[in-house]
């Protein structure tokens, strides 16, 4: 053997894919992307020394790991049984336990549903601590603790562009002679009043407002969003049922100049309240109207969302106001809404690539 060459492992072509996929998977375990640049170092016939030095690891765990190879090919790569008594729970059990993580707990002796089993549970079911429950279930990769949320949605069905495509398509390049408007309704706003009374700033020091408050009530805004012109009508209600959008829809009726010939678009979300046989009544009795909706959970696309976030995230910021009864929310939340229209609101005029 030539001096600086090492004992050369062969290796085959489906052997090599495999090695290289566990180096390259970034799930791979540490120990075995080690094994596995082992057996490609010594099957370029890099020493022991060579092969040591570049993976970073000892002569002693070169030599077992390329002769395991050698013997078992990549099943020698893998942890030997480990030594030890004979398992404490045979298969019988452990099958009825995987049985139970996989439904429902049953109802507490008071008559309360359970929706999810704890492993102190499971194991009591079937005669073992919750530790053990814990490792069997983790080793058949089962988590009675984790629930995963599926929803159904418009985004698998082939229309989901062209939908999309109507509500962007009014927002870059609207019809001639036709507002669009964007509307939507901000729910649970909580009026909240300090304990006590505000401290002012002074040099070296911030304002300062207790910590602890009172729950005055909870209140909704309407809003809508006229796209191209920057301007928000809004309207404070204690509720948002299908009477109060047609009192919303009769304010902006009133609100918005009657032009000749004009169509007013309403760019809405799929809320049940706005298929209600009253709503729908409503738009017959005004023709200059009409909605176009969102995809399903596509509110996002609703440009009068950017509103309601600007509107929060300034009133977070200025904290201003104690709101001391229910009634209180009403005004508030309008005359911020116009101060904010009138210094910060301005049309953004949205562009697309053609591809995009």
């Amino acid at each position: 053997m030539l001096a600086g060459v090492g004992k050369r492992v062969r290796v085959d072509g489906e052997d090599r894919v495999e090695l290289e996929r566990i180096v390259g998977a970034a799930s791979s375990e540490v120990r075995m992307v080690e094994r596995a640049r082992i057996v490609l170092c010594a099957a370029e016939g890099l020493t022991v020394t060579a092969i040591a030095e570049r993976v970073g690891c000892g002569e002693k765990t070169v030599k077992k790991w390329r002769g395991r190879y050698a013997r078992a090919g990549i099943e020698g790569l893998r942890d030997a049984p480990r030594p030890g008594p004979p398992l404490t729970h045979g298969p019988q059990t452990r099958a009825l336990l995987i049985a139970k993580a996989c439904t429902r707990p049953p109802a507490t002796p008071e008559g309360a549903r359970q929706e999810r089993w704890t492993y102190a549970q499971l194991g009591a079911a079937v005669g073992m601590s919750g530790s053990q429950a814990h490792a069997i279930l983790a080793r058949a990769a089962i988590k009675p603790h984790l629930t995963e949320y599926w929803i159904m949605s418009d985004f698998s069905k082939p229309e989901l562009e062209e939908r999309c495509s109507q509500v962007c398509g009014l927002y870059v390049d609207p019809p001639s002679n036709v507002l669009v408007v964007s509307i939507d309704e901000k729910t649970a706003i909580q009026a909240k009043a300090p304990t006590k009374p505000d401290t002012p700033p002074a040099p070296g020091r911030p304002a300062r407002r207790e910590h602890e408050y009172t729950r005055n009530g909870t209140q909704c805004l309407f809003a809508a969003l006229k796209v191209h012109l920057g301007e928000v009508l809004a309207m404070a209600s204690k509720t948002r049922n299908r009477w109060d959008l047609i009192r919303f829809l009769d304010h902006l009726d009133a609100e918005i100049a009657i032009v000749a010939d004009q169509q007013i678009v309403a760019i809405t979300d799929n809320l049940s309240t706005r298929g209600t046989q009253e709503v729908r009544d409503w738009l017959k009795a005004h023709p200059r109207w009409s909605f176009q909706f969102t995809p399903t959970h596509a509110s996002w696309l609703n440009q009068v969302e950017i509103f309601f976030a600007i509107l929060v995230r300034r009133q977070r910021q200025a904290r201003s106001g104690a709101c001391t009864s229910r009634p209180h929310t009403s005004p508030p939340r309008p005359a911020f809404v116009a101060a904010l229209t009138e210094r910060q609101l301005r049309p953004h005029m949205a562009t697309a690539r053609r591809g995009t």
